[in-house]
């Protein structure tokens, strides 16, 4: 991400952020009006593209979002709809620019009321955007109720009502949108559960905000998309050879050794030049006889520890990889830690996973001490909460009311020293500089055994042949959910780095095409 341009549409906005374009806009010489027109102008065009003429309902709130809830009624009713409006709130407290708009509505305004629904096709909701942070009730709070009761078809503007746009949180209840349009550009609540679950299709529109506002707010966060690292993507070099491209050490543990045996496939699949997996001698036969492409190396039984120590010192191994099945009973919880350890105090380039984490939840610290090289960890939300218990309490998050998977992972990225993947269907990538980056392309078939050891797998094969940290785990979240969808329902781990070159050659005619 070094080439990152401060003007791309993966830029993701808060609310916050987002009103500070809006202003920036209007100082550059968009007028308020001429925002709120295009927005409503945009809904409407929405709309009209997939629905048929039917009745319909649009629900005003008492801020700006009812302002674009104008200018849509009055485009649909110019289209010929049947169009009823209802609004909540004070046309004294309205925005100039909202009470324009409200003024200019020919027809009667309503007040909210869930009988309206009676002959309604089609909802839309400009009842309250992006910026809202208090739960709904009264009015608003009965027609959200029977609006999920009666499951119409909805519109959202900006984003369905009741949900927080910057950490995706739903406030109260949320009646569930079939089609959202945002504006200039992605909300992470638009992307991060259960927000994202509620947006249904989302439109993005442009209403006139000129780019380089972006360049005056210092944003630090984008949806995945190979557009942000495609330029750093390590591709075989036509006079390289497989030293050139790395050689990846991973331990294997001696009871689940599938685990790490995913891992070592899957480092190999996305291009490692040499793999080499290190194990205990009582597992090594099982190893030796599974793995073809990948070199197996004993560990003595008294001295595993040592041992992988002494494969540490050739300094060929280049990326490293602990944890998936590296075990927690007993003695193996002190041997993964001592493993762990000795991976670290190389300073090189290493990805802990499962077991690797859990090892140390006791002593989170003595972990987080021990990261001074380039460190990727990938802990599910369990995992996350035994490494980083204070952080779902942290006066930081409380302050602000943020709970949010963003938060908690950029300040677990900040305490840890590594980057951070927290993973589930909206995985979120934190760097401790701060930068981060939610992933959108995951399908649900991904949530199954062995998945987790194949994404650790892709971002050591990554690491190996050199891609940063960051850029390494954006990388192999998004591959694993292409993967994903390339092999869709019935998916087992197994599969996933055997699609992978599919997926890769359809990523290299994209992005290295002349």
């Amino acid at each position: 991400m070094a080439h990152m341009h401060k003007q791309y549409p993966q830029l993701l906005l808060t609310a916050s952020e987002m009103g500070m374009a809006d202003k920036s806009a209007v100082v550059a010489g968009v007028p308020v009006m001429d925002l709120m027109a295009a927005a409503g102008k945009a809904v409407a065009d929405a709309v009209l593209e997939r629905w048929s003429t039917c009745s319909v309902l649009v629900l005003c709130g008492p801020g700006n979002n009812g302002g674009d809830g104008f200018v849509v009624a009055k485009l649909l009713q110019a289209a010929g709809w049947s169009v009823r409006l209802a609004f909540m709130g004070s046309v004294e407290k309205l925005s100039p620019e909202a009470a324009c708009f409200f003024h200019a509505w020919q027809g009667e305004v309503e007040e909210y009321s869930v009988d309206l629904l009676e002959q309604t096709d089609l909802v839309i909701d400009a009842m309250f955007g992006a910026g809202l942070t208090r739960s709904l009730e009264g009015k608003a709070r009965d027609m959200v109720d029977a609006l999920i009761e009666r499951e119409i078809p909805i519109c959202a503007v900006d984003v369905p009502s009741g949900i927080d746009g910057t950490t995706g949180a739903v406030l109260g209840k949320v009646a569930p949108a079939e089609l959202t349009v945002t504006f200039f550009r992605k909300k992470p609540g638009h992307l991060l559960f259960p927000g994202r679950g509620l947006c249904g299709e989302l439109v993005v529109a442009d209403i006139g905000i000129p780019v380089t506002v972006l360049d005056e707010l210092n944003l630090q966060t984008w949806e995945n998309s190979p557009e942000l690292w495609y330029r750093d993507y390590p591709w075989p070099r036509l006079d390289g050879h497989k030293f050139h491209r790395g050689h990846a050490l991973v331990f294997g543990g001696e009871n689940i050794t599938g685990a790490s045996r995913l891992t070592a496939r899957s480092a190999m699949r996305i291009g490692a030049g040499l793999v080499t997996l290190a194990a205990p001698i009582k597992a090594w036969a099982v190893y030796a006889t599974a793995l073809t492409g990948v070199m197996v190396a004993k560990l003595e039984q008294s001295q595993e520890a040592e041992d992988f120590e002494e494969l540490l010192l050739d300094t060929r191994h280049n990326a490293i990889a602990v944890g998936p099945g590296a075990g927690l009973a007993g003695f193996e919880s002190i041997r993964t830690r001592k493993i762990v350890l000795a991976a670290l105090i190389t300073g090189r380039a290493t990805v802990l996973d499962a077991d690797a984490l859990s090892a140390f939840a006791n002593d989170p610290q003595t972990l987080f001490d021990a990261i001074n090289g380039p460190c990727v960890m990938t802990p599910h939300e369990g995992e996350f909460a035994r490494l980083f218990p204070k952080i779902n309490k942290s006066p930081e998050i409380n302050n602000n009311l943020a709970d949010d998977k963003l938060t908690r992972a950029r300040l677990a990225a900040k305490q840890s020293g590594a980057v951070v993947v927290l993973k589930g269907a909206d995985t979120v990538i934190a760097s401790p500089d701060g930068r981060a980056i939610i992933n959108s392309n995951a399908p649900a078939d991904l949530a199954t055994g062995g998945s987790g050891d194949v994404l650790a797998g892709f971002i050591l094969g990554l690491l190996a042949q050199g891609m940063s940290p960051f850029d390494a785990a954006a990388a192999a979240v998004w591959m694993h959910g292409e993967v994903g969808n390339e092999v869709g329902a019935g998916l087992i781990a197994e599969d996933l780095p055997e699609h992978l070159p599919k997926v890769l050659a359809v990523f290299k005619r994209q992005y290295l095409s002349p």
